[in-house]
């Protein structure tokens, strides 16, 4: 598991070199005592977990994971303020832990992590397998989809729907009819279904159906066909532009 590290105090730094380098599974990749240049390294190093400072010299981390996103890899923040513990969870970090940083809970942490992110990757590589030997039975990709709201189940035809966005584990569905649908899931909730019917997760709060993408800007957007704007990660920019050099 590779791990970064967002520290601006020397000897918090080595106190957890000292404590990740003892843990087996543990790689660190890099770490920076600033935000700018954080926001440069985490992309090209790709870390699975990052141990983030909150308040640093040059700004603070919230700020740095909203500019960035945190598609693909988790967070824990590090704080001497219990305050900020609600704001890091709403953010969708892994969880927080309060300095003076305590080793056995730092480890814990980082174990419970490594773990969680183990499943995932069995639950997604299961997903893939199903999907496969489904489609060699002459199975045929899902053409609807119940969307549950609090009021009411919908059925909506997946060719229909222009883009999903997530945010706090709601859901809200925007159709080619200018309706919105919203639902109480998340977006990992649907995303299986939706990939194989030209959908692509572009960012960690959106998942977008490429039949109504009409431009992508290098600034790291899409312009979709109701002049919307849609944010594309940078961890997610390689994706996207193989994804439109391959559109037959």
């Amino acid at each position: 598991m590779k791990l970064y590290i967002l520290e601006d105090e020397a000897l918090i730094l080595k106190h957890l070199l000292q404590v990740v380098q003892s843990i087996p599974f543990v790689q660190v990749v890099g770490n920076s005592p600033e935000v700018a240049q954080a926001a440069r390294e985490i992309p090209a190093l790709k870390p699975d977990i990052i141990l983030a400072d909150i308040r640093l010299k040059d700004g603070d981390s919230f700020r740095l994971f909203h500019e960035i996103g945190n598609e693909g890899f988790q967070v824990i923040f590090l704080t001497a303020y219990d305050q900020y513990a609600i704001q890091a969870l709403n953010m969708g970090a892994f969880g927080y832990l309060l300095k003076p940083i305590d080793e056995a809970a730092l480890t814990d942490m980082l174990n419970k992590c490594f773990h969680q992110r183990k499943r995932e990757h069995f639950d997604q590589q299961q997903l893939e397998i199903a999907r496969q030997h489904y489609m060699a039975q002459g199975g045929t990709i899902a053409r609807r989809i119940a969307l549950k709201s609090l009021e009411y189940i919908e059925i909506v035809s997946i060719e229909d729907i222009m883009y999903c966005r997530s945010d706090k584990g709601y859901t809200t569905f925007y159709l080619k009819n200018k309706r919105e649908i919203l639902v109480s899931k998340g977006l990992k909730d649907y995303e299986s279904l939706l990939l194989p019917s030209g959908f692509l997760r572009c960012h960690q709060s959106y998942l977008v159906n490429f039949h109504y993408v009409e431009k992508y800007y290098r600034e790291g957007y899409l312009k979709m066909q109701n002049n919307e704007q849609v944010p594309v990660s940078s961890r997610k920019k390689e994706e996207v532009l193989n994804y439109l050099e391959n559109i037959s």
